[in-house]
């Protein structure tokens, strides 16, 4: 892992030789990547170019940004987007008290008749927020910026993130223009509720992240919750693989799989059984809709098929 490939543009090289050692270390780090996905973020990293990832709820997304994050050695930057976020949200806003205070102290010392904008207006009065954060690393190995459910934030804003995306660099008025010393890697999640505009797809890497297989899953799963037999996994990952069949308001994602599995893991069991699914249905299923649709008769008659199947 100490040996690094060359990347193109400005972006600090990636710490893997190919696409089999990222995927590789992705897998030391509990992240089961395909070879599709492997492949576009090892390109992602190799050529400097934001990473879109999208696809449904609880499928890795966010995941992969963390977990690339941990392989590189690199801090995380987290931007979560949401219907309204500005820039003063995402990118700094002025620090008013601090302003406020430093006014008082001029014209404590007499001095406020020869201040000027700079004295109140400098980067020390700045609130560095996500995105300038990520443009202002400074300690050479750029960060993973994390910028989650694009799709949750106003078009306006998505426009905006276009322009830093291109440049790595944010005027602020008083002060300037900031520009990144080392661009950050960034990861743009969107789970599909609108369009992502077309602009900000070219700007990026595109990979849609579906659902796993079944053995992959089975390998996420004893991955993530290693004391889970491995019994017990084949049947957790077949009565979800049911569920995501049935017509539910929400099918389960992985994060649900796990998290599932972790709960079966702490009531000590070895084997699904119709009671127990009726029990811990409501960690697979965030609906009240979906859990009384499944809870009874469709969970055994589920739970019965996939443990024929098996």
């Amino acid at each position: 892992m100490d040996d690094r490939i060359e990347t193109v543009g400005e972006s600090a090289p990636a710490p893997t030789v190919s696409i089999d050692a990222l995927a590789d270390a992705l897998r030391a780090h509990g992240y089961i990547a395909d070879r599709s996905l492997a492949t576009t973020a090892f390109l992602a990293l190799a050529l400097g170019r934001p990473l879109l990832l999208e696809g449904e709820a609880g499928v890795g997304k966010t995941e992969l940004a963390r977990t690339l994050a941990s392989v590189l050695g690199a801090e995380l930057i987290r931007l979560q987007c949401y219907e309204g976020l500005d820039v003063n949200s995402a990118v700094y806003e002025w620090n008013y008290p601090r302003q406020m205070l430093e006014i008082r102290l001029l014209e404590a010392r007499g001095e406020i008749a020869r201040a000027t904008a700079h004295d109140i207006f400098g980067p020390e009065f700045l609130l560095r927020r996500p995105l300038l954060r990520a443009l202002e690393s400074r300690d050479g190995n750029a960060p993973v910026l994390l910028i989650d459910e694009v799709d949750r934030a106003d078009e306006e804003f998505e426009a905006y993130l276009l322009e830093i995306l291109s440049d790595f660099a944010v005027t602020v008025p008083e002060i300037g223009t900031i520009a990144a010393e080392v661009p950050p890697r960034v990861v743009v999640t969107s789970n599909r509720t609108r369009e992502v505009h077309d602009a900000l797809k070219r700007r990026c890497l595109y990979h849609w992240i579906d659902y796993p297989s079944a053995e992959r899953e089975r390998e996420i799963v004893l991955a993530r919750v290693p004391d889970v037999p491995d019994r017990l996994a084949s049947a957790i990952v077949a009565f979800v693989g049911g569920l995501r069949q049935a017509d539910l308001t929400k099918v389960p994602g992985v994060a649900e799989t796990l998290d599932w599995a972790a709960a079966l893991l702490a009531l000590g069991a070895r084997e699904l059984a119709p009671g127990l699914v009726d029990d811990t249905i409501g960690v697979l299923l965030k609906y009240e809709e979906d859990v009384r649709a499944v809870r009874g008769a469709t969970a055994a008659a589920i739970l019965a098929r996939t443990t024929a199947d098996a």
